[in-house]
């Protein structure tokens, strides 16, 4: 019999409870303030480029599924470049004064990481900055690194089990420790890690040179307090946040009319229950100074991986995760791509979840490894409520993380283990076509073809991009991958995905893109589907394993693309000639190679196609999948405005 571990929150000041200002000094120079927040993004950079230069596994040195963060001393998060997790549960379990320079942290526990942590491969590390003021040195900042890992142990390769019903068959849980002491590694506690990874050699690597990373990080913060000292530093930092706040409020909030709106979607499979929509709903309630986002009505916790703890330390971390979403409401995009996320969007953001047992509340020990089915859906839902509110100025809905591989004994006999997080399609905006190929973490990739071929017993035939797979519209959603890998031994496959069933929605008009889709031996005499939740699908030698990604949903009416537009797509592959006659009403004579417009027919096609659409269209489509899952209804009530 298993018991819950006590509430994370037991103990530990909540991110209401805490102080926003740390300082009541006079305001600081606004030029120091734009150095000081400089450094800490070079310092951040840094720590990163240190990371990706000196690692081994695959997934964080040639992918780059990792990322760095640097926080205060009240557990703020300072850099906007990108979401990290939460310092929260080191400094619960470590209070500030146990804390010595050259300390580093680990943690990867999942129901202890106050929501930082989703699932067990996100192995975090953190080190203190320490400054001495005059009275001994004292824990001022914080720096942190964390990225998904190959292995730490678990029912399958990879510790991401599709079928999981427990926490525990998906590795090695670790609760906040002390993983180097005053700069000296805790081997005992490296040696339990690695003997539960099936990559060990791997993960020690990795391990090391995030903690090395950190703690030249720190050292770097050390040097801007000594420089300019600890009164000047924290009153900087409180600009900076202060300035984050007054900017989301005055440019992204005041674009959202006062009012509440409601919105939802759905995971489509948990890897045990048979597929079903699994709801994420949010209730958007505007008011002058800020967001309320309810998800009542979220539906309850999955027996399989797709759980998410997102409700500790009042949801600090979601909020951070959520509010990127937001830059989309800026006046253009240059000025979104100027926009950061820091802890200064914490004030403007309310979340109020289920009660325990939901999807976003789940009940020790239901499992989590494929969280993102959910944290990253929230994203677009998110982006589906304030798209209501702001007639579709809001992107259609975008690619969605995950995971292939493959696993085996090449040639030699030697085990390996090949996982890779393949991009799609984002949505189309208001102004322009979706990106092709994006990846939703930043600065991550695929895995080079070369790299690949020459380390896994594999032949990467084809990697492009997948012809109609985006959604049409005004503006077309982004294409997925289409990618050919002919395995030179037998092998197993497995994939964590969702988007197969479902699609990305388009909105205002736009059609929903293509989903996920693996076929193994495609044209051969064992041409197969494999399921997006797979955990060891045989693969034999010669056979060609096909992954096609997810399309972005399109923005805008498709009947009103222009038809250079069309023909543009067409030559460029992006847009078969049957899909710009199906999907856009556009006849073309001639080859893809040279398209041949033929306006008189087009114009008559798009009349014929104007005249036979339904009195009421929804304000979103979702696909045909929907009315799969739904019963035969094609769209919900939430999606009309």
């Amino acid at each position: 019999m298993t018991t819950q571990p006590a509430s994370p929150g037991n103990g530990s000041p909540s991110a209401g409870q805490r102080p926003y200002r740390l300082t009541d000094a006079a305001p600081v120079d606004p030029v120091l303030v734009e150095i000081i927040e400089g450094y800490l993004a070079s310092v951040e950079k840094e720590v990163e480029t240190a990371i990706g230069r000196t690692s081994r596994s695959p997934m964080i040195r040639d992918a780059h599924d990792y990322r760095a963060g640097i926080h205060d001393r009240h557990l703020r998060k300072l850099t906007g470049r990108s979401y990290s997790a939460l310092v929260h549960p080191v400094v619960r379990d470590y209070p500030l004064e146990t804390m010595k320079p050259g300390d580093v942290f680990f943690h990867n526990d999942v129901y202890l990481s106050e929501g930082g942590i989703g699932h067990l491969p996100d192995l975090c590390v953190t080190a203190p900055v320490f400054h001495d003021s005059g009275n001994g040195p004292q824990v001022v900042a914080f720096v942190q690194a964390f990225g998904h890992h190959d292995d730490i142990g678990g029912a399958v390769p990879g510790s991401m089990p599709s079928h999981a019903t427990s926490v525990f068959e998906e590795g090695l849980m670790v609760p906040p420790i002390r993983l180097w002491e005053a700069g000296v590694p805790n081997e005992a506690a490296l040696k339990i890690m690695t003997r539960n990874s099936r990559m060990p050699e791997s993960l020690a690597a990795d391990l090391d040179a995030e903690c090395s990373a950190c703690l030249m990080g720190a050292g770097r913060l050390r040097e801007l307090f000594e420089r300019y000292g600890r009164t000047t530093v924290e009153a900087a930092f409180d600009a900076i946040l202060d300035k984050t706040t007054e900017t989301y409020r005055r440019e992204i909030l005041a674009r959202i009319p006062d009012g509440t709106y409601v919105w939802e979607d759905y995971a489509e499979h948990d890897g045990v229950d048979p597929p079903r929509l699994h709801t994420q709903r949010i209730t958007l309630t505007k008011t002058a100074e800020k967001l309320v986002l309810d998800f009542t009505g979220t539906a309850p916790q999955a027996k399989g991986p797709i759980n998410h703890c997102a409700d500790y330390a009042d949801g600090a971390f979601l909020k951070k995760w959520l509010a990127p979403i937001l830059r989309n409401l800026a006046e253009t995009p240059e000025r979104m791509a100027e926009l950061e996320v820091n802890e200064g969007v914490v004030p403007l953001i309310e979340m109020r979840f289920p009660p325990k047992g939901s999807l976003l509340t789940p009940i020790f020990p239901a499992p989590t490894n494929a969280r993102t089915f959910v944290i990253l859906r929230l994203l677009g839902v998110l982006a589906g409520v304030v798209a209501k509110a702001v007639d579709g100025r809001m992107p259609a809905d975008q690619e969605t993380i995950r995971y292939t591989g493959v696993y085996g004994q090449d040639r030699d006999g030697t085990p390996y283990l090949m996982r890779e997080v393949l991009g799609g399609g984002s949505g189309g905006r208001y102004y322009a076509d979706g990106e092709d190929t994006i990846h939703v973490v930043p600065d991550s990739r695929n895995l080079p073809t070369e790299f690949s071929e020459s380390r896994f017993p594999f032949i990467v035939e084809r990697l492009g991009l997948a012809i109609d797979s985006g959604g049409a519209g005004r503006y077309r959603g982004g294409l997925g991958y289409d990618k050919h890998i002919r395995m030179l031994v037998d092998a197993h496959f497995m994939s964590i995905a969702d988007r197969s069933i479902l699609s990305c929605w388009g909105v205002k008009g736009g059609k929903a893109g293509k989903p996920f889709r693996v076929t193994v031996d495609p044209g051969g005499p064992n041409e197969r589907e494999v399921d997006a939740l797979a955990d060891a699908e045989p693969v034999r030698a010669g056979e060609v394993i096909r992954i096609q990604t997810t399309g972005g949903g399109g923005w805008g009416d498709p009947l009103d693309r222009p038809y250079d537009e069309v023909c543009r797509d067409i030559r460029w592959g992006k847009v078969s000639l049957a899909g710009a006659r199906q999907d856009y009403g556009v006849v073309v004579r001639g080859s893809a190679e040279d398209p041949l417009l033929d306006e008189a027919g087009s114009d008559a096609l798009r009349a014929q196609m104007r005249a036979q659409r339904p009195p009421v269209q929804p304000f979103f489509d979702r696909g045909p999948g929907y009315a799969r899952l739904s019963g035969g209804a094609a769209y919900p009530d939430v999606d009309l405005v």
